[in-house]
């Protein structure tokens, strides 16, 4: 199976915030043919066309209605989300200290801090601007393009325990430098200035701004043999290469097959644009319904329907060997990962396992189980969330890697080829 990374590095080095990584999506889905929808309008559609819709900023729909569409057809969905532990920079940020200018920053997600110290960091996001009208601000996306931060370790000189495993304070020892100032500095309003500085804007027009810290380390083969790809973001932009790349390709004659792209969820998905909201479900209801279908025909759609739910998953770690599964454990360049866990962490169950490896055995694609040691305590994944939503038979699957949420992460460079056969194949099996 060829591994062709061009493209999951591409994403990667787009993918500066959820808000880009959308925008991302778009372009691609624009490049290949998809009609954009408005989320609130009237939607016309047609047997054998491809369409996509975004919703609230960073949540996207991307479906391929088949040219031989029964109302009553089950769905075929894969989904992923778009964001990753990271910071935002709060409102009114400035800090001064030892002559430095910081910034307040608030943690996003379940973070490894200390992975953070001593890299080359920029921000990137949505900002919103003064206009016409009161109730629509205008809105752009801004990425500085360019190392304005960092969030500087301290000596070991002055913390000889450092190496025993310090505890960091975000509030104290993560807050990010972005310059260096005189006696008379004035801090106030400066961040501000300089974002309108940068977006060529008055100060005074900003309303808001939604700003996350990204690595601006670029994305690198590593090993000898060039084995493994680091980078910041792997989790979860690999699926939703995997995903974008699948509907694109997707050729499906029956059904409604349809590619997720949601947000927030490594801060539990509990928001509108997360799976755990019923956004999801109005969207597949209003394409249903423009399809002709009955409000009966849509829920079976979804009841005999099926979702891969697409999210890293851990490789047995080399020097951690201990930690992992004695019988399930995933490595690195081994394949595809079919997480389960029979508290539901993970959505997958019987029907799902069954698909999943009746994919992989027909197209040989190499699938590997994964299941948390039982005594501790595993993530969770958006599958779960979503199932419960749509009522739908689920399974959880994504590439295995190591230093999960780490501002830089590590997988293995064959695995990205697995996971991208599987979603397209999954797509298009009639």
């Amino acid at each position: 199976m060829e591994t062709n990374l061009n493209g999951l590095i591409s994403l990667l080095e787009r993918s500066v915030s959820p808000y880009h990584t959308a925008a991302e999506a778009m372009r691609l889905l624009d490049e290949a043919g998809f009609t954009r929808l408005d989320q609130c309008g009237k939607w016309e559609l047609k047997k054998g066309k491809d369409y996509y819709v975004k919703c609230f900023g960073t949540m996207i729909i991307a479906f391929h209605v088949g040219s031989e569409f029964e109302p009553g057809d089950p769905f075929r969905l894969a989904a992923s989300h778009t964001d990753w532990p990271c910071y935002y920079v709060k409102p009114s940020p400035e800090q001064t200290s030892a002559g430095c200018l910081k910034l307040s920053i608030e943690p996003y997600g379940g973070m490894i801090h200390s992975t953070w110290l001593d890299r080359p960091l920029s921000a990137a996001g949505l900002v919103t601007l003064k206009s016409e009208s009161l109730l629509e601000p205008e809105r752009r996306l801004v990425d500085f393009e360019k190392p304005i931060l960092t969030i500087p370790n301290l000596a070991i000189h002055l913390n000889r325990e450092v190496n025993k495993g310090a505890a960091l304070n975000p509030n104290k020892d993560m807050l990010p430098l972005c310059a260096s100032i005189e006696k008379d500095f004035n801090k106030d309003g400066y961040f501000v200035k300089m974002l309108a500085e940068h977006m060529g804007v008055e100060a005074e027009d900003i309303l808001s701004y939604d700003l996350c810290l990204y690595n601006t380390e670029k994305p690198v083969l590593c090993g000898f043999d060039e084995s493994m790809l680091t980078a910041a973001r792997l989790d979860n932009i690999t699926s939703t290469h995997a995903i974008l790349q699948g509907i694109m390709g997707c050729g499906a004659k029956r059904g409604v097959s349809a590619a997720i792209l949601f947000d927030n969820e490594e801060v539990g998905s509990g928001t509108k644009q997360g799976a755990n909201s019923s956004t999801l479900a109005m969207m597949l209801e209003k394409l249903s319904l423009a399809l002709g279908a009955s409000r009966s025909e849509y829920i079976d759609s979804l009841t005999g329907g099926f979702m891969l739910s697409c999210d890293v998953a851990h490789a047995k770690h080399p020097n951690h060997a201990e930690l992992a599964d004695g019988t399930s454990a995933s490595e690195m360049n081994k394949g595809v990962s079919l997480k389960m866990n029979y508290e539901q962490k993970y959505a997958t169950e019987a029907r799902g396992i069954g698909i999943v490896e009746s994919i992989c055995r027909k197209y040989e694609i190499p699938l590997q189980h994964y299941m948390n040691r039982p005594d501790l305590r595993g993530g969770g994944t958006l599958g779960s969330y979503a199932a419960s939503q749509l009522g739908m038979s689920t399974a959880d699957v994504g590439v295995p890697m190591l230093a999960m949420h780490s501002c830089r992460e590590t997988m293995g460079a064959k695995d990205q080829a697995a996971l991208d056969a599987l979603v397209l194949r999954y797509f298009n099996e009639e």
